[in-house]
Parts: C-alpha cells; structure tokens; sequence
C-alpha cells in the first residue's frame, strides 16, 4: 500500500496555520494594551485626608 501525499493541501493547511498563529499573537498584545489601559484608568484616586482627625493622631 503506497502513501500518497498531496504536498499542495499540506502547504495550504501549513501557511493557513502559520497566519492563524500571526493572528492570535497580534489579538493578544492589542488585548494586553486595552488591559493595561483599563487598569490605569481604574485606578482609584487616593483618599482625601480629614485634617481634624490627622490632628488627633498626631500630637
């Protein structure tokens, strides 16, 4: 029994794979931006300080 390659269909599926790769890995980093933007914008501001209560904890 012989084994017949069709190196055309296997070339096809190997460049289709490689651009799906490519594809995944551009998605990914323009995710990790959004992500660390949304982060940044989230970010709580910090509390104001009441003075008269700073007054009693410092003598």
């Amino acid at each position: 029994m012989d084994l017949v390659i069709n190196y055309w269909w296997v070339g096809l599926l190997a460049v289709a794979i490689i651009a799906l790769l490519i594809w995944i890995t551009r998605r990914d980093q323009q995710d990790k931006k959004e992500f660390e933007q949304e982060i940044i914008q989230s970010d709580l501001l910090p509390e104001k300080h009441d003075d008269e209560r700073d007054k009693e904890v410092k003598p």
